[in-house]
């Protein structure tokens, strides 16, 4: 996997993680223990801290970067969907970030809220825990029900298995 250190800031990653050799994770970077890091996903801690918290995913070409002398805080259990471009300054635990959703600088999404594909969170906004955001830019449209919290921890284990089962060797270059 490609880490690179940059200004004497080193990547941190716990060996029960899996980050894919096609993901580039740059700089101050801690990745926890079951985390999923997908193909072609961009972490770049070069300026600032990126924390990212215990089960979380990070899908396929979802981009994650600390703005200059500040950090990206991602908490646990936390779900980056595909091409996310992340900015935000707080993801608290059980959020999800929908495919291609752009959260701006210094945003602050609470915990167990669920932001649409496409969503754009405009900057400094503070979405509030236990809801569904859309749009352009990001409105409240319902608050989160107990069906969606069962179809997200399903799916967040999903990644904590397929991680696993990247770790144990099942996937294999045939080239």
């Amino acid at each position: 996997m490609p880490l690179y250190s940059f200004a004497g800031r080193m990547p941190v990653i716990s060996a029960k993680s899996f980050v894919s050799e096609t993901a580039i994770v740059i700089g101050d970077v801690i990745i926890a223990d079951d985390c999923y890091i997908g193909h072609g996903a961009i972490l770049r801690g070069d300026h600032g801290r990126i924390e990212v918290g215990s089960r979380t995913a990070i899908e396929e070409g979802a981009i994650i970067h600390a703005f200059s002398n500040t950090g990206c805080s991602i908490g646990q259990n936390v779900t980056i969907g595909h091409g996310a471009l992340v900015h935000a300054e707080k993801i608290e635990d059980y959020a999800v970030i929908g495919m291609g959703a752009i959260l701006s600088l210094f945003v602050k999404v609470g915990a167990w809220t669920i932001v649409a594909e496409g969503c754009v969170v405009k900057n400094r906004q503070a979405l509030p825990g236990g809801v569904v955001v859309a749009g352009i830019p990001a409105k409240i449209v319902r608050v989160l029900e107990d069906r969606d919290k069962e179809f997200w921890l399903w799916g967040k284990q999903l990644y904590v298995d397929l991680a696993q089962e990247y770790l144990c060797d099942k996937m294999k270059k045939i080239y």
